[in-house]
């Protein structure tokens, strides 16, 4: 088993003087939830993701050298204007991963990011963001150690990134990724996450249409929320319930039970939301709208038996996941139906992507 030590690089054969990495990395939907952690971002239950596509964060890195000092020199742009408000988070991001990155007190950075969605809207931002940081970052250290493997090269990259925002260890690699110790999946780590490869040809390009419900920043933030799980009455029960669910997902996505994933995807996704309610204090992210869309997304189903679904991530917004080859009939009911409850009308198209890359 792998530990955080095996992070720590020794010297490095090259130096280079300055550069620049640009990379986009994908958000990802937990189908398993992950809710609750321990120190150093290490989650309380193993949960399952599927990796995106199409909602992305694009980031470039400029990086030049200068003397090396006690502190970490970055410009942050958002969108290409200054964001102070994302500076704490850089600087807490670069002090836990010091260590395992010692160039980054040798360099001043420019960092230049933007998403191709509502940044702060239950979309996980973070985790998008903060992956393609990690990977623009892992980019400078395998220039300064070219025989670094293609599997350390993701494996670093996805711990690094799960020190910014724990679920973004999920959005490295596709189509599928565990995150999280799971005594039945032999791989399995709380210091990255892991592609799991037996899926059925059902779930390939899988479509997730994300409807925008709520696209302001969410009441309680996710950090918030997942330390409310330390006492919670309820959470050594969702914890055992999440390493079942995921056993069952597993075999799910194998032999590409569609009803199965149906009912287990859902109840996840409610479960999540009752954590949130029954935790103290509780609270609802959940807005009125969220609940009309659940309900004419069980009556469609019921009426046409497409094997359209629902989840949530933490906040108001609904993705509606759905095979590709029924693609054509639940737009149809998404434009007929659902985005008269959507803000403004706004919903995004997406589906299963490959993870991260490099765009230059």
């Amino acid at each position: 088993m792998q530990s955080s030590i095996d992070f720590i690089p020794q010297a490095y054969p090259k130096t280079l003087e300055k550069g620049s990495f640009t990379a986009s990395a994908p958000s990802n939907i937990a189908l398993v939830k992950y809710w609750g952690k321990k120190e150093n971002q290490i989650p309380a239950n193993p949960s399952l993701s599927f990796t995106l596509k199409n909602c992305k964060t694009i980031t470039k890195l400029d990086f030049s050298k200068i003397q090396p000092n006690e502190g970490f020199s970055f410009d942050l742009l958002f969108e290409g204007a200054p964001k102070p408000a994302f500076r704490p988070k850089i600087q807490q991001f670069f002090e836990r991963i010091a260590i395992y990155l010692p160039f980054l007190k040798t360099y001043h950075f420019v960092i230049d990011t933007q998403n191709t969605f509502p940044h702060s809207s239950g979309i996980a931002s973070s985790a998008s963001g903060m992956a393609a940081l990690a990977f623009t970052l892992m980019g400078i250290e395998k220039a300064l150690n070219p025989s670094m493997t293609e599997d350390y090269f993701f494996q670093k990259a996805s711990f690094l990134a799960r020190l910014g925002s724990g679920s973004a260890c999920r959005s490295l690699k596709g189509e599928v990724v565990i995150w999280g110790n799971h005594a039945e999946t032999p791989s399995s780590s709380n210091l990255f996450g892991v592609a799991y490869e037996s899926v059925h040809p059902y779930f390939h390009r899988y479509q997730d249409t994300i409807l925008l419900v709520d696209k302001g920043e969410k009441q309680v933030s996710s950090t918030v929320g997942h330390d409310l799980m330390n006492d919670h009455p309820y959470a050594e029960k969702r914890f055992e319930q999440a390493h079942h669910n995921l056993t069952k997902l597993k075999e799910i996505l194998t032999n590409g039970e569609l009803t199965e994933f149906i009912q287990l995807v859902e109840s996840e996704a409610l479960t999540l939301h009752a954590m949130m309610m029954t935790s103290r204090p509780y609270f609802i992210l959940m807005k009125p709208n969220t609940l009309e869309i659940i309900h004419k997304i069980w009556k469609f189903r019921e009426l046409t038996t497409i094997p359209v679904c629902f989840t949530l991530d933490a906040g108001a917004n609904v993705h509606v996941l759905y095979p590709a080859n029924f693609q054509e009939k639940v737009l149809q009911f998404i434009k007929n139906e659902l985005v008269v409850y959507c803000q403004n009308g706004q919903y995004i198209c997406d589906e299963i992507g490959d993870g991260a890359l490099f765009l230059n």
